[in-house]
């Protein structure tokens, strides 16, 4: 048994290589071999969001705060808000991240294949994420 406490694990800006506006990355978990989940608290200012990207393994998003933005590739923009789950098959390319006037929470869990959660790709376009 492992008990991460609250607090414990420093947070993290997230990297200007894959989000555009403040975000903030808390992570959560991160099992040890032979598993191959982890969990991080990511937290987007408005207009924040991730920049396009993929996982091996899928990955599902829950929201826990305020009003969100998510698009897959060749879809449409979808609004979530506060307790919407959003599951990303595997290697479906899309982005997520706050509304243009509220900032979004999610807790965001995935699987890393051959040691690597994510695929990140080119920045959305203000275009884009303005839908």
């Amino acid at each position: 048994m492992k008990i991460t406490r609250a607090g414990s694990t420093p947070s993290g800006k997230g990297p200007a290589d894959w989000f555009t506006g403040t975000v903030r990355v808390d992570p959560m978990f991160s099992a040890e071999a032979p598993g191959r989940v982890s969990g991080a608290h990511v937290t987007f200012e408005p207009g924040a969001r991730t920049a396009w990207h993929t996982h091996p393994a899928g990955q599902t998003i829950i929201i826990t705060f305020g009003r969100g933005r998510v698009q897959r590739e060749g879809g449409p923009v979808e609004e979530v808000s506060a307790g919407d789950v959003v599951w990303f098959p595997a290697e479906e390319k899309h982005w997520h991240g706050a509304s243009l006037n509220t900032a979004m929470s999610h807790i965001a869990v995935q699987e890393s294949i051959n040691g690597s959660p994510v695929t990140w790709m080119e920045h959305v376009a203000d275009e884009d994420y303005a839908g």
